[in-house]
């Protein structure tokens, strides 16, 4: 027994001690083994080799994400069939100014100025004056029921003009609605199409409050609604109703698009406001109407007919509950802002 000393039968004190560090040396070799063990089981090999690859991807990735990060906002500059989605600021913006800008291109900016939306054209038209466009060569479009508004005459600077358009009255929202895209057909038919290059439809009650480069010019070019951006595709108010010739399908459409700013190649947007001109006369011929009016055929078209530059909510915004975050406000929308605002507010402003 003399050979295995740990073999004898410990007493006293001594025994407690030695079984204490017999326990201990056991419980330490566990947690050393449990450790090793699970450092093995976590870089030994993923399940599928997809893992693995996007593990050893991963800090090369947020590395080579890291400078675009600092450069360009986190919102996405291009949509999913590949036409840009324009931020005011971004460096693909200062590419397209820099692309157009040196090409001589005749702009124009066509507003309905009928009834009491008289009140907002001196106001849209020297904002635009200071923020639309300011080096290129722009005529401002007015088709008005009441050419006398205009006196006396604003002044505008160099290369720019304005040419007012004789319309009849049109009294009523739902009427001037309903006319607004085959006024702008006849218009761009005769004279615009001989003027200018490219034309934009803006509501008379809006105030540029920031610049609008040429960032903004395209072949076809639509505003993401303000209110509805990032929202999802069940939100959007399209036309539900099937005996509406501006119905959309459950499976249709990418964004939803303001009537407030659009425009294009003058030979796009008559194609435009023709097409959207012929649903909105099939329906008065059926007695319907289309929930959103002339935005709702607007809708229609750009799904059948995808934008090839999208505008960001910077291009036509309000401040509401549901407004998207921007990074600038460009394009205010000083109408619809009194509809965001409750009775008490719109008392306060006059709405």
């Amino acid at each position: 027994m003399a050979l295995f000393p740990f073999c004898k039968t410990l007493t006293g004190p001594v025994r407690v001690t030695r079984i204490q560090l017999v326990l201990c040396c056991f419980l330490l070799s566990l947690i050393i083994y449990f450790l090793y063990g699970h450092k093995v089981i976590v870089t030994g090999g993923s399940a599928h080799p997809i893992f693995h690859a996007l593990a050893m991807n991963r800090e090369r990735i947020i590395k080579d994400m890291a400078p675009a990060n600092k450069a360009e906002p986190q919102t996405p500059v291009e949509t999913t069939w590949g036409a840009p989605l324009v931020w005011g600021d971004t460096r693909n913006s200062a590419w397209r100014r820099a692309k157009f800008a040196e090409q001589g291109i005749r702009i124009g900016l066509l507003a309905l100025v009928v009834g009491t939306y008289a009140q907002f054209i001196r106001r849209f038209l020297s904002s635009a004056e200071t923020h639309f466009l300011p080096d290129q060569m722009v005529t401002y479009y007015i088709l008005t029921d009441n050419p006398h508004s205009l006196d006396p005459p604003i002044e505008l600077g160099p290369d720019r003009q304005m040419k007012v358009v004789p319309i009849a009255e049109l009294p009523g929202w739902e009427r001037l609605a309903q006319r607004r895209m085959p006024l702008l057909a006849d218009a761009i038919r005769d004279p615009i199409s001989r003027e200018v290059d490219y034309i934009f439809c803006a509501d008379i009650d809006q105030e540029f409050v920031a610049p609008v480069g040429e960032e903004i010019l395209g072949a076809l070019v639509a505003t993401l609604h303000p209110e509805l951006y990032g929202m999802p595709r069940n939100a959007f108010p399209y036309e539900a109703e099937e005996a509406s010739s501006a119905c959309v399908e459950d499976d249709e459409g990418d964004y939803y698009y303001t009537s407030e700013l659009y425009g294009g190649l003058v030979s796009e947007m008559y194609r435009l406001a023709r097409a959207c001109s012929l649903l909105i006369l099939q329906d008065q011929a059926n007695g319907v109407t289309a929930r959103g009016l002339e935005e709702s055929y607007l809708n229609r078209y750009l799904i059948d007919h995808r934008p090839t530059c999208v505008l960001s909510p910077e291009y036509s915004w309000w401040d509401s509950a549901l407004a998207a975050h921007v990074p600038v406000q460009r394009l205010f929308s000083l109408g619809r802002q009194c509809e965001a605002f409750d009775l008490q507010e719109k008392e306060q402003h006059r709405c």
